[in-house]
């Protein structure tokens, strides 16, 4: 078969007619209109994925708040290999902007990028499948509760199953989204929550003929969701001319050395950074057991909620990285510029409203998660509030960090916000959780006030590079032309 690709059948969102340069808001406006075309489905593809873990915390909230517990404590390592396989998966999406806004006929290089992504994560995979398989030894030796952790790893091990899954359907997302497709995860999102949600149900409850398996159910219905949305979208794929065409697979097992040095300069300090951020709110969720179950039960709660608020901008600034990335490729420096100031003024100005909403009507947003009636549930709800109210606030700090480090990678510069993270979450955030939850006895609350102050350092510090080195590239494109 052919290994050409007919360039006037791609449809990709850098292909708008140039505008004037006396008309910058035209500009701007122009700019603003792609962005949100296509960070509209990747939003709801955001939240379908959040979706997914909702429904297993309102199941498992409803079925006792100990296995609500327990869930977020294995949750806190599992997510530690995630977010390392997230990195060459998200390599993708630049690495192809930038092939498109080059020469958007190079088939070829498209598919190289897809198929050494894959490889990435593949060798990396038994590493991986190993230290999950003795999270609940690990969660007992750093003191945490013995039934608590020995549940956790239980929950921990049924995810693993499922593991290889997931990471290769990000691999496909990405490849998806960054050829202007975004619609196809997003329909696979919708139809695993669908099987999630049902297969929870049954396995924690004990429906539909299911024996009653509670956590454990959680986590083998959450692995099978993972290997569902895998096949589901590799079918939607090969049903899809204008993704089907690359031929992904077609001679997968050529290994190139080159491609996959780009996967990793890209994608380990992707990994890095996203563990740095990861790690350290998981490192809150481990502070909060020192503080019993009430505490750990409204961390995850109220984390659940800040993080769907969360998917909105981090949907936008993913469009970003692939807008901006196009416009790199194609040398057009001005419209880099454009993208991250409309992805920074969108995503902010939604989470403004949403940190109000957040602070007036945290108590019924609870409510949803833990029933208010049940006096057990006193502790987990008082807290959860405090936390959410504070969470109304930082969020604000999340969301520049996460559109300038996003609008960074389209750049392809992926260190300086690896730097930025480890430093303003370990350096700075971590010592200071421990200093205002013990020292100055604040527990719970001292974790989330450390969490606002080191977001707020992240996101200062990424904005001001952003800006630093779509200056730069300005100021080369002008030295260029005269």
């Amino acid at each position: 078969m052919t290994e050409i690709l007919d360039a006037t059948s791609i449809k990709v969102p850098f292909e708008e007619a140039p505008l004037p340069p006396a008309e910058p808001v035209r500009h701007f406006i122009v700019e603003a209109r792609e962005l949100a075309r296509l960070a509209g489905p990747i939003v709801i593809t955001q939240l379908a994925q959040m979706g997914v873990g909702t429904i297993d915390v309102l199941l498992l909230g409803a079925y006792s708040k100990d296995a609500l517990a327990a869930s977020a404590l294995g949750l806190s390592l599992y997510y530690a290999m995630w977010v390392l396989a997230m990195g060459p998966a998200i390599a993708v999406s630049p690495m192809i902007a930038h092939i498109l806004g080059a020469q958007h006929s190079d088939t070829s290089g498209i598919r190289k990028s897809v198929r050494m992504a894959f490889w990435v994560i593949l060798l990396m995979m038994p590493f991986q499948i190993a230290f999950l398989w003795y999270a609940g030894d690990m969660l007992a030796a750093i003191g945490q509760p013995e039934k608590l952790a020995a549940d956790a790893g239980l929950f921990v091990r049924a995810l693993a199953v499922g593991f290889v899954f997931t990471a290769l359907f990000n691999v496909l997302r990405g490849y998806a989204t960054s050829l202007s497709r975004p619609n196809a995860p997003l329909i696979v999102m919708g139809l695993m929550i669908l099987f999630n949600a049902g297969l929870a149900y049954a396995l924690i409850f004990g429906h539909f003929g299911f024996p009653r398996m509670g956590l454990l159910g959680a986590g083998i219905a959450s692995a099978a969701s993972f290997a569902f949305s895998f096949f589901a979208m590799l079918a939607i794929i090969f049903m899809t001319p204008d993704l089907a065409r690359y031929r992904i697979f077609h001679r997968f097992m050529d290994f190139d050395w080159a491609v996959c040095k780009e996967v990793l300069r890209l994608g380990m300090p992707i990994s890095l950074t996203i563990i740095f951020e990861a790690m350290f709110f998981n490192a809150g969720t481990m502070i909060m057991g020192y503080f019993g179950t009430d505490s750990v039960a409204a961390h995850q709660v109220a984390l659940n909620v800040v993080a769907l608020c969360f998917m909105v901008p981090l949907g936008v600034a993913t469009a970003a990285t692939v807008r901006i990335g196009l416009a790199a490729g194609a040398e057009d420096r001005p419209r880099v510029r454009r993208a991250g100031v409309a992805a920074m003024a969108m995503s902010l100005a939604f989470m403004l409203l949403m940190g109000i909403v957040l602070f007036v009507f945290a108590p019924r947003i609870i409510g949803f998660y833990v029933d208010p009636h049940n006096p057990d549930n006193a502790g987990v709800i008082a807290n959860a509030v405090l936390f959410l109210r504070i969470g109304a606030a930082f969020q604000i700090f999340d969301t520049m960090q996460v559109v300038a480090s996003l609008s960074l990678r389209g750049l392809k510069d992926a260190n300086g916000p690896m730097w930025i993270a480890g430093g303003s979450y370990w350096l700075i955030g971590f010592p200071l959780a421990l200093l205002l939850a013990f020292h100055f006895q604040l527990q719970g609350m001292g974790v989330w006030i450390a969490f606002v102050i080191s977001l707020a350092i992240a996101g200062f510090a990424m904005c001001w590079r952003f800006v630093r080195l779509s200056d730069m590239h300005l100021t080369m494109r002008r030295q260029k032309s005269s």
